[in-house]
């Protein structure tokens, strides 16, 4: 393994939370225990759509152990949720639309027992026709899912004239590509406890992306002010944007109220895939044209998603994806429409590269097909029409100047695997029925919600009364790594040491709002929040360490354990315990509030600030079993200064891992609106077995001169480009394009015999 970054980094220090990870003395939410505690279910509709005639809770009311049972007639409030509109209900009472729809959950003294009387609910359906189609869901007899039909969201984007320019095209390249549902199998499944509190409030401890925002709807739900809620939303045991949404919260809040005990609900593996959020499944098909020379003229873009039976963020990924349609490529002619829609399948929501993954897959497919059909190098194909620093962005709308698409682009024409040579004296490809291939593609990325949505960020920092610098975010962390981002950003910003800090996150009663920890945008909001923070504490310190010790200001400074002279360096002048103790009556502490860079121009979700990726893989297609590995992958990424080297180097690989599971193994399938994939016996995703034996990343750090907007987060543009470029590899070693994901190995024997068959004709003819 190899990582390039800047020399002039600080040492990356040993996680805050690494040690008590590692060692198992980290409690997560699904751990935490309480007196009195009692255990929830959930029960999930039996069908993926019928109406409910009945709902019959006496069997299990009066199975020894249960303290309580719920239905839609127990919720005070309203019995929906959804972070865009609120569409899902809690509890249905009316109708269900997919199989993991709740319409009633019990709280028992043991888990066996709520599992149990979960049976003896009798609930008596009318099932209802099954749309597990979204073509089929468009059709004029379809029946209506929801009130306003089957359409969740469309979005579209057009410029210049696409049927005109097709005319003047001299290579014109069509193709359908289809993209699976996948799985977050995020290592913590959902749940947590919630606390009924003496004071009348409750406690939430349940993993999320947003606390504010899951305190908003859980007040919504229990006709509640906000105010009697607090939620306790980190650590997770990992999201990927499959904890932004409510899960079991509004669940388990119900039941505590109504029994006055704490109440834990934790999903199995099984619940959590029937009821869990999954990334999009889309059909996208791309009509592309091009000059003789190599200049792509005409781009024409049609996507449907399947957003499953509720909204959660389904118009904005949608919205992302017909966004990066276009990718960092400047395309005169290009008109792009996509449909979000209802079906009976699972919900599909959030998920790391939100859109942009499936859109890029199709968009780099096209490139690398263009360029074999023009006879041009893919990587010069792509030079040819690569966005300029100072172009506008995507959709047209105005961008902060960027070089990134260049950047990457050159430094991963540098790699190694580039030159097929070299590969072939690896020594690699020697048994006759394994072929290698090269491929590379290319991917730009958009941070935080976009325009037109509500993006404020915001943190605190302060001397507490201990003596520490503490610094407050309302972000969570989940395994990603923020609490290290934030460390050492206060380490450079402020000068102390890491003894010196205390930070706190993830608790709606103990820190500001800053927004989701979503779409890329953690570090970056950490590094403005601190830009605006710094200079007004560091002041307020100098100047009372000053009144304390009657050396002037401009003569000391902060460093390890408090504040120093710069005339002497044997320890410090005062001590920031010191200093706490002077200001016990009016402590230090600067807050500030702002939203995430936006673009000025009013198209619904652009973005303003990117971060772009390059990868190039090497892979190994065995031509007798279909098997496809990745022997080499490296990616170039360039997202502004590195922060974190260790937490940077694993997002960027942990992605990389993740999406090679996308291309190549994984997939939820669904029959008839019902999961075929229950588990992790029957959804496979990689091992140790099927990761890389070389990953190689390289951080390109530079800004554009002028930049003022510092790191951009990479939790997600790792993801992004691995997919295109195996798939490119794939087509290098057998002559196969890839158009449906995950690579199916039926289909590339399938292409081999079909292959060898037409050789053996034509040497016998």
């Amino acid at each position: 393994m190899k990582f390039t970054y800047s020399n002039n980094l600080q040492r990356s220090l040993i996680r805050p939370d690494g040690v008590d990870k590692v060692t198992g003395k980290l409690k997560f939410l699904t751990d935490l225990s309480f007196p009195n505690m009692l255990h929830g279910k959930i029960l999930r509709s039996a069908y993926p759509h019928a109406k409910i005639i009945s709902i019959s809770t006496k069997k299990a009311e009066e199975l020894p152990g249960v303290r309580a049972v719920i239905t839609s007639k127990d919720v005070p409030g309203l019995n929906r949720f959804g972070l865009i509109f609120p569409d899902q209900p809690v509890l249905c009472d009316e109708r269900v639309r997919y199989v993991g729809d709740a319409v009633a959950a019990v709280a028992a003294e043991t888990e066996e027992i709520a599992e149990k009387a979960l049976q003896l609910i009798e609930v008596e359906y009318e099932p209802l026709p099954v749309i597990d189609d979204p073509e089929q869901a468009l059709l004029p007899s379809a029946p209506r899912l929801h009130p306003d039909g089957n359409i969740l969201h469309q979005a579209s984007y057009q410029k210049g004239n696409v049927e005109e320019a097709f005319q003047t095209c001299d290579v014109i390249v069509e193709e359908t590509y289809e993209l699976p549902r996948q799985m977050h199998a995020y290592m913590e499944t959902e749940g947590g406890v919630i606390v009924p509190e003496k004071d009348g409030r409750i406690t939430v401890y349940v993993g999320t992306q947003h606390g504010y925002k899951d305190r908003f709807q859980l007040a919504r739900i229990l006709n509640v002010p906000e105010s009697k809620i607090r939620v306790v939303s980190s650590p997770i045991g990992g999201s990927f944007g499959g904890k932004d949404e409510l899960n079991i919260q509004p669940y388990g809040a119900l039941l505590a109220i109504k029994t006055g005990c704490p109440v834990k609900i934790h999903q199995s593996r099984r619940e959590s895939v029937r009821s869990g959020l999954k990334r999009h499944p889309m059909k996208i098909t791309m009509k592309t044209g091009a000059s003789r020379n190599g200049k792509i003229l005409a781009h024409q873009v049609r996507i449907i998603a399947d957003t499953g039976a509720y909204a959660t963020l389904g118009p904005a990924v949608l919205d992302f994806a017909v966004e990066h349609a276009t990718g960092p490529y400047i395309i005169p002619n290009v008109h792009v429409e996509g449909l979000s829609v209802y079906t009976n399948n699972g919900v599909a929501g959030e998920f790391r590269g939100f859109g942009g993954n499936q859109v890029t897959f199709a968009l780099e497919g096209q490139i690398d097909r263009l360029a074999v059909k023009l006879g041009i190098c893919p990587m010069e194909l792509r030079k040819r029409n690569l966005r300029k620093a100072d172009d506008l962005g995507p959709v047209g709308q105005e961008i902060a100047p960027t070089d990134g698409a260049a950047q990457v682009l050159k430094a991963i024409s540098q790699s190694p695997l580039l030159n097929k040579k070299e590969s072939i004296e690896w020594g690699e490809g020697t048994d006759r029925w394994k072929k290698t291939g090269i491929g590379v593609a290319i991917a730009m990325h958009g941070g935080g919600l976009g325009y037109g949505r509500l993006d404020p960020a915001g943190g605190r920092l302060s001397l507490n009364e201990d003596g520490k610098i503490e610094i407050a975010f309302g972000f969570e962390e989940f395994g990603q790594g923020l609490l290290s981002v934030i460390e050492q950003l206060v380490i450079k910003e402020i000068g102390c040491s890491a003894n010196d800090i205390k930070i706190t996150i993830g608790d709606t009663d103990r820190v500001p709002r800053s927004g989701s920890s979503t779409a890329s945008r953690g570090t970056s909001m950490v590094w403005h929040a601190l830009q605006r923070m710094k200079d007004p504490f560091k002041k307020r310190l100098l100047e009372k360490a000053s009144q304390c010790t009657g050396v002037p200001a401009t003569q000391l400074y902060l460093g390890p354990i408090g504040i120093w002279s710069c005339g002497l360096n044997s320890e410090p002048l005062i001590t920031y315990q010191q200093i706490a103790h002077e200001t016990k009556d009016d402590p230090i502490q600067i807050e500030t509030e702002f939203h995430f860079p936006t673009t000025p121009h009013s198209i619904p979700g652009g973005h303003y600030l990117y971060s772009f990726a390059a990868c190039a893989v090497k892979v190994e297609v065995d031509e007798l079993t279909g098997i496809v590995r990745v022997k080499n992958l490296e990616q170039a990424v360039a997202a502004g200064p590195v922060i974190y080297p260790t937490g940077y180097l694993g997002q960027i690989e942990g992605g990389s891992v993740m999406a090679l599971g996308y291309t190549l193994l994984e997939e939820a399938i669904m029959e008839k609106g019902k999961y075929v994939t229950e588990n992790f016996d029957s959804y496979l995703i990689p091992t140790i077995n099927d990761i890389p034996h070389s990953m190689d990343i390289t951080a390109i750090e530079e800004l554009y001169e002028g930049d003022p907007y510092g790191p951009r987060g990479v939790g997600e543009i790792g993801t992004v480009a691995v997919a295109p470029a195996i798939a490119k590899a794939i087509y290098d070693a057998i002559g196969l394009w890839v158009t449906k994901l995950p690579v199916s190995r039926e289909e590339i024997v399938k292409a081999v015999n079909q292959r060898e068959m037409r050789e053996w004709l034509t040497t016998k003819l």
